[in-house]
């Protein structure tokens, strides 16, 4: 039987932040930057608004999630978040 092969699975990932944050400014561009290039979906959560997130994460922010798994905190390598994602 001949199958036609499957897209790849489109990567999400996600900024764990809060307004104000200088350190989450500058992760959404470098998030931003490789996501576009690779075809990734980006999405923002915001600490102050979910009391889970700020218990789990008030420390580290900001946070990154490479498909709901965490990533990186405080500052983003691109490099690394470009390899992450199969790039």
């Amino acid at each position: 039987m001949n199958r036609t092969p499957q897209p790849p699975q489109r990567r999400t990932v996600t900024l764990i932040g809060k307004p104000g944050c200088h350190l989450c400014d500058d992760a959404r561009g470098v998030i931003e930057k490789v996501a576009s290039e690779l075809g990734a979906s980006v999405e923002e959560r915001d600490i102050t608004q979910d009391e889970e997130l700020y218990r789990k994460y008030w420390e580290q922010i900001p946070v990154v999630l490479v498909d709901g798994a965490q990533h990186d905190f405080w500052r983003v390598d691109e490099k690394r978040l470009r390899k992450a994602l199969g790039g």
